[in-house]
């Protein structure tokens, strides 16, 4: 019988971890969900894939039960992370708010107008204004992570403050402008389980499990009052207490977040991935590349993005309203500027939400993303390699 030697596997197991708890892993994950998934749609495969997601479980098909309810727990991490960010991290302060937060507002007004502009004579097509508008903070920080020491810590703060905060104006646009169709009944009973959640909050509940049980309940009561289902992600995360920082075991938000972390990087995000970015490229031509959708999403991604994030952060700097990250220089933010315009996560989903009932729209804004993003990813790495390696 032929032994086969054992004694990579320690090593094996090593560079796993080692990859796992890497800043580049969650990225690379998803890009290698989306490239799958692009695959397996254009393959002889293509017919179970799509059919697959349209199967029907405890009256949700198997896309709403990724869409709505898997992402739920990704916004919740979301919510989390914001939380903590503003209340005890890297947004906590006026002058760690001012340039992330300046840059966030032109990174999301840009790119809406610019695809408001391309879209301007298709009535049809406006909805889609806020496609663009987020960047995908995994992605982003995994492409950034692959620089190494060329890119100095202030700036992946910088990024990490900046995605947080596009995320949260991403959170206010859906529950703003794609909830329809509202259920009182539904709603009030919404409210009332978060009035429980913020009355446990304010007596210092620390326990999880009595949190998550009323936040499973507010998810059911917020998907059928016309609220889009993942904003119960949020609400829960902010009734989380964060307790104390400086010892996890005491804080409930550090706790529940550390516990989420692997999940949402590892499995949620990668899931919806490769259930949304699968779209059929046959008949695509060069001239569908510039139909109002896939062109507007992409420019808005590639040009609207860095336009509006480095352009406000310019303007916040050269007023005196914020400072340069640390160690950093102008090609490094403006490299940082065009990374945030890979927006691939929230803007699928929010051109799930912007198109319902459109199948042949989402898959323009499929197109339109992964090629705005594309191009985002590699110019961004491209103009961070010009700089030198740090010490």
């Amino acid at each position: 019988m032929t032994h086969f030697p054992r004694q990579e596997s320690p090593r094996a197991l090593a560079l796993l971890r080692n990859f796992l708890h890497s800043e580049a892993a969650g990225g690379i994950v998803l890009m290698l969900a989306a490239l799958a998934a692009l695959i397996v749609a254009n393959s002889p495969l293509a017919d179970r894939y799509f059919a697959a997601l349209h199967t029907v479980w405890l009256g949700l098909s198997l896309e709403l039960w990724i869409n709505d309810g898997l992402m739920a727990v990704f916004f919740l991490m979301v919510g989390l992370e914001i939380k903590r960010e503003v209340l005890a991290g890297g947004l906590s302060s006026w002058e760690q708010r001012a340039l992330p937060g300046f840059a966030a507002a032109g990174g999301m007004l840009v790119p809406a107008l610019l695809y408001l502009a391309v879209n301007w004579s298709n009535p049809q097509t406006l909805s889609g204004w806020a496609i663009p508008a987020a960047t995908d903070i995994a992605f982003a920080l995994g492409v950034l992570s692959l620089l190494g020491k060329r890119v100095p810590t202030s700036l992946k703060v910088f990024l990490a403050a900046l995605a947080i905060l596009d995320d949260l104006g991403a959170v206010t646009i859906i529950a703003l402008f794609y909830s329809s169709g509202l259920n009182i009944p539904m709603l009030l009973a919404a409210f009332a389980t978060l009035a429980v959640l913020v009355i446990m909050n304010r007596l210092q509940v620390k326990r999880l499990l009595p949190y998550l049980l009323l936040g499973v309940l507010l998810w059911v009561f917020v998907l059928k009052s016309g609220v889009h289902a993942t904003l119960a992600g949020v609400a829960l995360a902010l009734c989380i207490p964060l307790g104390s920082e400086k010892d996890e075991s005491q804080s409930p938000l550090l706790l529940l977040e550390e516990k989420l972390h692997g999940w949402v990087a590892f499995a949620i995000v990668p899931i919806f991935g490769f259930a949304n970015a699968g779209v059929s490229l046959a008949g695509i031509s060069a001239d569908n590349l510039v139909d109002p959708v896939p062109l507007g999403v992409a420019l808005g991604l590639f040009v609207g993005k860095q336009v509006g994030v480095f352009l406000a952060a310019v303007l916040a700097i050269r007023a005196g309203l914020a400072v340069l990250p640390q160690g950093s220089n102008w090609l490094q933010v403006y490299g940082v500027a065009v990374l945030c315009g890979i927006g691939f996560t929230m803007s699928l989903f929010i051109g799930n939400l912007a198109f319902p009932g459109a199948p042949h729209l989402v898959d323009e804004v499929k197109v339109g993303v992964l090629i705005g993003s594309g191009l985002s990813a590699v110019l961004g790495m491209l103009l961070l390699r010009a700089t030198p390696q740090r010490s």
